[in-house]
């Protein structure tokens, strides 16, 4: 069950009340990602995020700098459903400050609005799917879920607005796409030829099965 927005209020933690459930927290941890709590107050800790794109994405080579490439050392594909990456964040970083640090971890050309962080959670037996605004904060609701990716887990999508908003795209992801959808055409038609051939061949081959003397 998709639900857009569904934002619970953020209880402001005291430093001791910190420090006991990231204690609580690391003691429950079975993949050595732990919490770490700074003098400050800020804590540091991992969350992985399952990415779940409908459409392809423009990765730019390693060796170009910023996001003003020229098109050649760009290339668009599909990113394998159910990839999941891990990220290291502080109790700091805002929703849109982690989807910007997963983009960039993965030279994603793409504009960082395009995108959205929804949290996946269970309850009473079902499994709900909500958008979070930019301003909430990962590693909080991570804290606070605890550990187990089976109460809470976080999912980057394309935001939802219905229509596909082609103006927001650049004329080189643009072109790529034409490019994808073309192979994408080409592979389809190839099959459907391969596949009608074999159908001749065999009707070929039971017609002089048929027409043969004797």
């Amino acid at each position: 069950k998709d639900v857009q927005k569904e934002r619970e209020p953020h209880v402001y933690l005291s430093k001791e009340e910190v420090k006991e459930k990231i204690q609580s927290y690391n003691s429950s941890v079975t993949d050595k990602l732990k919490m770490t709590l700074n003098a400050n107050g800020i804590y540091t800790g991992f969350i992985k995020v399952q990415m779940e794109l409908c459409r392809p994405i423009t990765v730019q080579s390693s060796q170009s700098q910023g996001r003003c490439a020229p098109s050649n050392t760009e290339t668009a594909f599909y990113l394998p459903d159910g990839c999941v990456n891990t990220l290291h964040i502080s109790s700091t970083n805002t929703v849109r400050e982690v989807i910007e640090a997963l983009l960039k971890k993965f030279f994603v050309a793409d504009n960082p609005a395009k995108f959205a962080l929804y949290k996946r959670c269970h309850k009473e037996d079902q499994v709900y799917t909500c958008k979070l605004s930019d301003r909430e904060h990962p590693l909080y609701l991570r804290l606070v879920a605890g550990p187990k990716t089976e109460m809470l887990s976080f999912v980057l999508r394309e935001h939802e607005t219905g229509e596909v908003m082609w103006e927001a795209f650049s004329i080189p992801e643009l072109q790529n796409f034409l490019r994808i959808l073309d192979k994408e055409e080409n592979d389809q038609l190839q099959i459907l030829k391969n596949r009608y051939a074999a159908y001749r061949g065999k009707l070929e081959e039971a017609v002089r099965g048929v027409l043969k003397p004797g």
